[in-house]
């Protein structure tokens, strides 16, 4: 699915003064494949990461989902978009420690209405893709880091999102342990033929991706593909 921002703006008000954190930025994602976001901290990244997912709304501006405008949908409208079309795989897991890593997966279904058995069946199924058949009755604090995070990315693959956003997914894990979740996300990207966008620090993983976008001071975004570079 094609995202396109146009005008994008977002300000925060802190104490007594106005903090503009991306200012009239217009950019358009490739339809499929992957793209990481890098740049300086405190340049707008998981900011912009929350305004594309719909977890947030602009200041000004608009992000389009092929026709459909998130930005100007009601928050009750925006989670039924997300719900039905991005996957959300953040640094820290936020898994339901409560839950089993079925149970984690399964629980987006059957918050859209899903019956308990059908949510089971698929989160089993995209458990074993991501290598953790036999982890699945596990709670989350039974699981290593890395077994944490594949739960993470087979629940927002549970919903067959069309769009899966990434906020350092690999940042809180060590060297192999974050090369495997790297080769894991790519892999499902390809597979699933997904628009896979990634907010990270970790110069490997970017430069395994289709598109680099760079993320500028004063709300630009420098896109470099095949060594070609253009701002927008």
């Amino acid at each position: 699915m094609r995202i396109h921002i146009e005008n994008l703006t977002k300000r925060y008000q802190d104490a007594d003064r106005e903090l503009t954190v991306i200012n009239n930025l217009t950019f358009e994602f490739p339809e499929r494949g992957s793209v990481a976001i890098i740049g300086r901290s405190g340049t707008g990244k998981s900011t912009l990461m929350h305004l594309l997912g719909g977890l947030d709304a602009p200041s000004s501006g608009t992000v389009k989902y092929g026709d459909v405008v998130v930005s100007a949908l009601s928050s009750d409208a925006r989670a039924a978009f997300r719900g039905q079309n991005v996957g959300f795989i953040f640094q820290f897991h936020h898994l339901l420690p409560e839950f089993s890593a079925r149970e984690n997966v399964a629980l987006p279904l059957i918050m859209h209405g899903a019956s308990e058995s059908e949510a089971a069946s698929r989160a089993e199924e995209l458990l074993t893709k991501v290598g953790l058949s036999h982890r699945m009755s596990h709670l989350p604090s039974q699981l290593s880091g890395g077994e944490q995070q594949r739960v993470a990315i087979a629940r927002a693959l549970v919903a067959r999102p069309k769009v899966i956003l990434a906020d350092e997914p690999t940042g809180n894990l060590d060297i192999v342990t974050a090369s495997e979740v790297q080769q894991l996300l790519l892999d499902i990207n390809r597979e699933y033929q997904s628009t896979l966008i990634i907010v990270t620090h970790n110069h490997e993983l970017a430069r395994s991706m289709d598109v680099v976008v760079e993320m500028l001071p004063g709300g630009a975004l420098m896109s470099r593909q095949n060594g070609q570079a253009t701002v927008g």
